[in-house]
């Protein structure tokens, strides 16, 4: 193992620790979207109940016990329960853009470690050919077929290292993506959601 990357070159090295640190965002961020994970439907309907009966002490608490993009949401719906409809939409809209980047942290990183390290890769291979046609052109004797294999084993070591870091690293981006993107659409109808809810005694008195 030692010997490879010994082989493999000071590119290589730069590939490890582009692995780490997709790894560490990897876990990270499965941690993070694991513990804002919660029963959204349950939490939505504890919280209704409180409201329909104006305990809203009781639902900001409730709001308070479920760490999630949508308890805070609920939570600012209720603080701002008197402002008129439209305020409310737009403070509520407001609140969810701003949990937009704590969904995407890091995302964009774990991008760039995807696209960069197959690059790297190629970048280790045609680093370690010139460097094994460089010994046929000149004065080393290429009867030593060591010296040569050096720089062909560079040449594949860091190709094979930038594909086996970038395949995980594309596969997670993209799960991590369209889970943020997911969670996106249901904050947006979750605003809806809240709206009505807030407005319900409104929407009966407009109807009578």
């Amino acid at each position: 193992m030692i010997s490879i990357l010994i082989n493999g070159g000071p590119i290589l090295w730069i590939i490890m620790v582009l692995f780490f640190l997709a790894a560490i965002i990897i876990v990270e961020r499965i941690l993070f979207f694991k513990k804002i994970r919660v029963d959204e439907e349950r939490l939505f309907s504890r919280v209704q109940s409180a409201i329909e009966k104006k305990h809203y002490d009781e639902a900001l608490s409730i709001c308070d016990t479920n760490e999630s993009p949508l308890s805070s949401l609920m939570k600012s719906g209720i603080n701002h329960r008197h402002f008129p409809k439209h305020t409310q939409k737009e403070i509520l809209q407001e609140k969810a853009n701003l949990e937009v980047p704590a969904l995407e942290k890091h995302l964009s990183s774990l991008g760039t470690i995807s696209h960069i390290s197959p690059l790297l890769g190629l970048l280790g291979t045609v680093t370690g050919n010139i460097s094994s046609f460089g010994l046929l052109g000149g004065s080393v004797s290429v009867s030593d077929p060591g010296l040569l294999a050096t720089g062909i084993s560079q040449a594949l070591v860091t190709t094979a290292a930038g594909l086996i870091v970038a395949i995980p690293a594309v596969i997670f981006y993209n799960f991590l993506v369209s889970k943020v993107d997911l969670i996106l659409i249901r904050m947006e109808n979750q605003v809806n959601d809240m709206i009505l809810l807030l407005n319900k005694d409104d929407i009966v008195n407009e109807d009578v």
